[in-house]
This record gives structure tokens, sequence and C-alpha cells, in this order.
């Protein structure tokens, strides 16, 4: 059996997958430190031989991640190392493998959850770049003005990750704008969730639904600079993205087709990842598994 594992921002997911992309197993544990991926990791593979062990990450570079490998090959109990890869490049792989991806050449993947991550597979492997970073799309810089946020998270990470669109909605409703949103949140600010916000924008309100215009101005100028880059032949939209895509979908395609080349954008399909919360945990897997001989 092969086991992967991600660590999300507050949380860590495994799951236990066969040669085929079936699950035998799935478990989640808050927190996202070395100490909770020893107790996930123990309850996931408790009794099971694992052969292989991949665990996807935000950063590959970050100094914190060879703690976290140390935990997960601990409680493995097993002589295996991890792999590392991106949550991005997993997800792209595991859309890929078993999902909305499946028989394409070149796949994309752009997921936007408490941050933003992307992916890039050709010809079935994972495409990683020079030092581990490619697909680093949180820092792809759309907007010539220098603003603190973007410093800290990136430019498309600070407006399509989950904290940025709410914060847009919450910028509006401070200058004076009414929206449905507050009072779904029970008329509490710091309540509104990007849920809340979908849900208004849904319900026709006007304010809520200009800041999906906005995030799907922002997720289309994307898809149009990864398809100008690497050429896929599919981009697949994940996290809030693929939750949100009867808002976002048919949007974001539009203004990346106004940004491409009618040739360019055409041969191009854009599709919301189908595997939810297993993609990224069940893409560590398979990078493993490709290194098994």
């Amino acid at each position: 059996m092969i086991l992967g594992v991600e660590r999300r921002d507050n949380a860590i997911a495994a799951v236990l997958t066969d040669g085929h992309g079936g699950i035998a197993k799935r478990g989640t544990r808050d927190g996202s430190d070395a100490a909770s991926a020893v107790e996930i990791v123990r309850e996931v593979v408790s009794g099971t031989d694992v052969t292989a062990a991949g665990v996807a990450v935000s950063d590959p570079l970050d100094d914190t991640v060879a703690d976290l490998i140390a935990a997960v090959s601990s409680a493995m109990d097993a002589a295996v190392r991890p792999r590392v890869i991106s949550r991005g490049g997993a997800v792209a792989l595991a859309e890929h493998w078993h999902g909305a991806a499946i028989g394409w050449r070149v796949v994309a993947a752009l997921v936007a959850a408490d941050q933003v991550h992307s992916g890039f597979v050709v010809e079935g492997r994972l495409f990683e770049g020079a030092h581990g970073a490619a697909g680093a799309a949180a820092w792809l810089a759309l907007n010539p003005v220098e603003r603190e946020d973007y410093r800290r998270v990136g430019c498309l990470g600070a407006e399509i990750a989950r904290p940025g669109i709410v914060r847009r909605l919450v910028w509006r409703i401070k200058s004076g704008d009414e929206s449905r949103a507050l009072e779904i949140a029970g008329g509490d600010l710091a309540a509104i969730t990007v849920n809340h916000l979908f849900d208004a924008a849904r319900a026709g309100d006007g304010v809520a639904i200009s800041v999906v215009r906005d995030t799907a101005r922002y997720v289309g100028m994307a898809i149009a600079n990864i398809v100008a880059l690497i050429d896929p032949d599919i981009v697949v939209l994940g996290g809030v993205l693929a939750d949100a895509t009867d808002l976002l979908l048919q949007a974001s395609h539009m203004e990346a087709q106004r940004r491409l080349p009618e040739g360019m954008v055409n041969r191009v399909r854009v599709v919301p990842a189908i595997l939810g919360d297993d993609g990224g945990p069940l893409g560590a897997a398979r990078v493993a598994m490709q290194l098994v001989p």
C-alpha cells in the first residue's frame, strides 16, 4: 500500500491507496505540526505494510519540512523515506491519475484554498523546476500596485485565496456598501466566510457578485499566464474555485480568452477538480508510486 500525506494550513490529511487510485483508508487531524502528522499517519497505516510514501506541502523549500518528514517516517515504522512535493503539484498529479484530467498529456492545476498553489504534469510526470518550486502561482504579479499583503502571500495569493476574497467583501461593507453576506454571517464581520459570500452572490447580492467578478478576473489572468507559459491541454481548478464552479468557471475562462490569442485559448480545456479533499494526499501517494521499481 502507498501512503499519501498532505500538510494543509491547519491540518494533516492522509490516505492509504492501492496501485489503482482506490483509497483503502483516509483521515485528518487538526494541527499542521509533526505531532499531528504522527497521530494521523499511525492511525491510517496501522497494521499495513507501506511500500512508498509521499508528502505534499505548501513550500518544499520550507525549513520545517525536514521535521515533518522525520515525523512521518517515524510514524510509518518502515524503511521508507517519503517523497516531498508541492500541494499544487499533488493536485495536478491526482487529477491526471484519477480525476478530471485523465488521459491528457500536459496538465496544469490551479488551487485556491487558504493559500494558492499550482502544479504541472507532463506525460504523467510532475514538473518541479530546478529547485522544486515550480507552480508557486500565489506569487504571480498581476497588479502593478505594491501592497503589504502582496509581499507576504503574493499578489494572486492575496486576491483569490479564501482570506483575500473575504477581505475584499469586508472592505466594501466597511466603506458603506450593504451585503446580504453580513446577514448570513449573523451580522458579525469577523464571521464572514467565503461560502457566505458565494451564497449571497447566488442569491443576487450585488456587492457579493462584484467581489466574485473581481475574483474571476484574477483567476482568468492567472489561467492566461499559465496557458501562455506552458501550453497545457487542460487547466484544472481546485479548492474554492471548484466549490464555486457555477460562479467562477465561465467568467474566469472568458477573462482568459480576452487575454490570449484565439487559437491558443481555444485549444485548452478549463475544468473543475473532482477529487476534493482527497486530491492533495492522493497526489502525494502517486508521486511516491512513481519511485517504486
